[in-house]
């Protein structure tokens, strides 16, 4: 008999379940931004959704659970309300019909309810149990007001971030209380994330077996799966010593509720050290191609000055020689001092341009650039970091740490670093945001081995606009950050002026 199928059992795991995620709900959107800013993009795929800002004091209202298309056979509502006074909406999710997660392949053992936000932001609210006929409930609370509700396939109950296996998502109904908004994009983790290395997990469901041992089984498959024993060093091996805590408990045939309880803490510690293993791979990958970069540029820096070097090594023996046939005539050899010198300057001037378009090239590769009276303009559009805030997304540190590594080959240029905002909200808050912003750049600079003396950052606020800021799309370009770079080593402006 599957443990699912005994009413007394579903209860027990759901009101444990219930109240293991009530405690984390009012964090779990800030868990979710931080796993997004560790995980690399190639793990990672998005899908849209629309949300309902759902009114305070109005009474419950409910929303459809749709199935897709990995379940049809399913469906679920969720009763929504946000009582008067208060700063968390209470969920009550139902949903009937879902085959086991199983099903969906071998390394899916739960399913988690989320919410997620019209920012893409997603927060775990808790595990949906099933009984043997596929329904379930759940009860749980979100410090969010505005949001949609998805259930994902997952290995274990403690993910940080869904599963791209969304089997139902929320839709509006005609009478449902509340705005709708709509989610353009939101992350979702690739099912190859959750897999075994070499094979997926085949798992046998033993029905004396409480669910979540194969869920903290899971779970430390996963982590050592993502190399968690050599990034995580300090967190798997509490992992390893839960298990075999959460093994013995269950071989000594222990309280069920102890049995759970460790397994559980199992399950936590090795997320804990799957998700740290996974941002420090991609510190180290961020970190090695800052350094593949910067080696670049120098190599071409390198080459292009031998070139220069033995071009001008060849004018000058070419006017020391012209110098020399008119050494009878001194009108002649003033005339050849004269047209070595100007020769000589110009190269230096040559110089100078070539290595201004050749730096404006390598700018562009990581960020858009122009050139102008100021100086060559690197310019950071606003989607480099989350709405309203001045937190470097892992794209923009990326890059970041690729520009970095090409200005760390010219020691003597200068960096002037503004930020800028639309006309969207009050004077003092866009001159605070684009203040923060245009630190949160230099700083970031510094930490890469940049010289914070050839620095600067300043805040314009909703100066100097780019486009009309009556329009959508000039507001998107006035929300910027612009780098100038500049310095006596690149002489005076080439190319487009802006």
């Amino acid at each position: 008999m599957n443990p699912r199928n005994n009413p007394m059992i579903v209860a027990m795991l759901m009101c444990c379940s219930y109240l293991a995620f009530l405690a984390a709900s009012s964090n779990a959107q800030d868990q979710a931004s931080q796993e997004n800013q560790a995980v690399p993009a190639s793990a990672l795929t998005t899908k849209s959704v629309q949300a309902v800002g759902y009114e305070v004091g109005t009474g419950s209202t409910k929303v459809d659970l749709k199935a897709t298309e990995l379940v049809p056979q399913a469906s679920g509502e969720a009763k929504v309300e946000i009582k008067s006074k208060g700063t968390q909406a209470d969920v009550d999710v139902s949903v009937k019909g879902l085959a086991a997660p199983s099903t969906l392949g071998a390394e899916f053992i739960t399913y988690v309810v989320w919410v997620v936000t019209p920012e893409g932001r997603t927060g775990n609210t808790g595990e949906l149990l099933l009984n043997k006929n596929g329904d379930g409930k759940l009860s749980a609370t979100t410090p969010a007001q505005t949001f949609s509700l998805i259930v994902t396939a997952e290995p274990y109950f403690a993910v940080r971030l869904p599963s791209e296996m969304v089997v139902l998502q929320s839709q509006p109904r005609k009478d449902t209380k509340g705005k709708r908004f709509p989610v353009s994009e939101y992350k979702l983790m690739k099912r190859n994330q959750y897999e075994k290395m070499g094979n997926p997990l085949a798992l046998t469901l033993d029905p004396n077996v409480p669910l979540q041992v194969y869920e903290a089984r899971n779970a430390v498959e996963v982590a050592k799966s993502h190399l968690a024993d050599k990034y995580a060093p300090e967190v798997f091996p509490k992992a390893e010593a839960s298990l075999k805590v959460m093994e013995n408990s269950l071989a000594s045939k222990a309280d069920k509720m102890t049995v759970i309880s460790n397994a559980r803490q199992t399950a936590q510690f090795a997320e804990d050290a799957r998700a740290l293993s996974v941002q420090r791979q991609e510190e180290e990958r961020i970190v090695q191609e800052r350094e593949a970069a910067a080696a670049k540029a120098k190599a071409e820096a390198e080459a292009k000055a031998a070139e220069e070097a033995a071009e001008a090594k060849r004018k000058a023996d070419e006017a020391a020689a012209q110098a020399k046939r008119k050494a009878d005539a001194e009108i002649a050899a003033q005339e050849a001092a004269r047209k070595q010198a100007e020769d000589q300057r110009m190269a230096a001037e040559r110089e100078k341009q070539q290595l201004r378009a050749r730096l404006l090239e390598q700018f562009n590769r990581v960020l858009p650039t122009t050139d102008s009276d100021r100086g060559l303009v690197v310019n950071m559009g606003d989607v480099l970091f989350d709405t309203g805030k001045a937190d470097l997304r892992p794209e923009a540190r990326e890059a970041l740490a690729k520009l970095s590594g090409i200005v760390l080959n010219y020691p003597s240029l200068r960096l002037a670093i503004g930020g800028y905002t639309d006309s969207t909200g009050t004077a003092e808050f866009n001159q605070t945001l684009s203040e923060k912003r245009a630190s949160a750049v230099r700083d970031y600079l510094v930490s890469q081995g940049l010289d914070a003396s050839a620095l600067s950052a300043q805040g314009f606020g909703m100066n100097n606009p780019v486009a009309d800021n009556s329009t959508a799309q000039g507001r998107q370009k006035n929300r910027r950050i612009e780098i100038v770079v500049s310095g006596e080593v690149i002489g005076t402006q080439i190319g487009n002026k802006t």
